[in-house]
């Protein structure tokens, strides 16, 4: 018995690429900070591209602290709901699903978020990373780091916790 042949590597990054596409255009608010995620496999890296509209001090200049805590909060958001997505993708219950048509998890909804702000924000592009310290079925916590120039020196992180919600 033959095994069936595996797709092609393209179809499979075109697939996981219109996976995280679908996540992002769930949270408008991602569009109005001009956030953006780099995908390399199953790591995610937001980018919020600098805008004047982010100044919350211009005298100092710096980034406003709700627009770093938003930048925070939807970059926390998006990687939870992208580790759940790439595990259902990776054992294979949306790998086959045809293209543009893999079924999106509903948004995790924020329990709390607590973040610490680290120095100010420059009026430059800002990353960040989220890191999944738990997830159950139920709830999950979650760390993410923002910087700047210099991944070394962070400008904020945050801890959070999120209600995981049942599949529709």
């Amino acid at each position: 018995m033959s095994r069936p042949r595996p797709e092609p590597v393209q179809v499979i990054k075109q697939r996981r690429d219109a996976a995280l596409d679908g996540l992002v255009r769930g949270l408008p608010y991602l569009q109005f900070l001009g956030i953006h995620f780099d995908r390399r496999g199953d790591e995610l890296t937001a980018v919020m591209p600098y805008d004047e509209m982010l100044l919350g001090n211009p005298i100092l200049p710096a980034l406003h602290g709700g627009a770093t805590a938003g930048f925070l909060e939807t970059t926390a958001i998006i990687g939870l709901a992208w580790s759940r997505l790439w595990e259902e993708m990776e054992d294979g219950r949306a790998e086959h699903a045809p293209l543009g048509e893999t079924p999106l998890p509903r948004m995790p909804k924020t329990i709390d978020l607590t973040v610490d702000y680290l120095r100010s924000g420059l009026p430059r592009d800002a990353y960040a990373r989220a890191e999944v310290t738990r997830s159950g079925r139920r709830y999950a916590s979650v760390r993410v780091e923002a910087w700047q120039d210099n991944r070394a020196r962070p400008i904020a992180q945050a801890t959070g916790h999120f209600l995981i919600p049942h599949h529709a």
